[in-house]
């Protein structure tokens, strides 16, 4: 009996690696970028990123091979959805801009095609992984700051000492603000946004502090994914 079983998982891991891809999780991740648009930020858009190589496969990846190349559950989505946060810090990185307001909109025309989508992908990195929320706004503030660092950096920005970390929490609040606006008014985000800079002074007073500006993305991405009724 033990030595069946011990079989019968040897040819399970035998078959599996025959289902796996050649392609690295890496190149899968980005073939499955463009499917977010129609699939959202699921396990069905990893599936079929084989589909969408340069070489196709005949068939989507199996439950099995996506587990196995991106992990168990929502391990998976959590995955793509990272992997689309780094392609939209890297678009701002491939996009010259003459602004720090520039740069965030290059960021905020990333989410257009998957706004849909957003709350829910935002609440999954806001939960915990296993329990009962309350959300976890540090990857709220990490995403939020990250943007902001990339502004900065798309902009040649050469700020030093507690300039250098109140310039990026200014940006990382303006964007959460706009982020929060744009998924209910997204054809009003862009003169939203141009507001907000336009009262930065008064911003920059409000996120002077860390305690207060960790409060502040903290309460925009609370509403940016309760407004979807997702979490209540």
């Amino acid at each position: 009996m033990r030595h069946g079983k011990r079989r019968d998982a040897l040819s399970g891991q035998r078959a599996l690696a025959i289902a796996l891809p050649s392609s690295t999780s890496a190149e899968l991740l980005h073939a499955a970028l463009p499917l977010i648009r129609q699939h959202g930020f699921t396990r069905e858009a990893l599936s079929r990123s084989v589909l969408a190589l340069a070489e196709p496969h005949a068939q989507p990846l199996s439950e099995p091979a996506v587990s196995a190349l991106f992990g168990q559950g929502d391990t998976a989505r959590r995955t793509l959805i990272n992997a689309w946060l780094e392609d939209g810090r890297a678009q701002m990185r491939a996009q010259p801009s003459k602004t720090t307001t520039d740069a965030l909109k290059v960021r905020l025309r990333h989410n257009e095609p998957v706004l849909p989508y957003l709350p829910e992908a935002f609440a999954l990195l806001a939960s915990p992984r296993s329990g009962i929320p309350p959300l976890d706004v540090k990857l709220a503030l990490v995403h939020a700051v990250s943007v902001a660092d990339e502004a900065c950096f798309a902009t040649g920005d050469i700020s030093v000492g507690p300039a250098w970390y109140t310039k990026r929490a200014t940006l990382a609040a303006i964007y959460s603000a706009a982020e929060l606006h744009q998924l209910g008014s997204p054809q009003t985000v862009y003169a939203f946004m141009d507001s907000l800079v336009g009262t930065a002074a008064s911003v920059h007073q409000t996120v002077s502090e860390v305690e207060l500006f960790a409060q502040y993305v903290a309460k925009s991405w609370g509403g940016l994914i309760k407004s979807s009724g997702i979490l209540l």
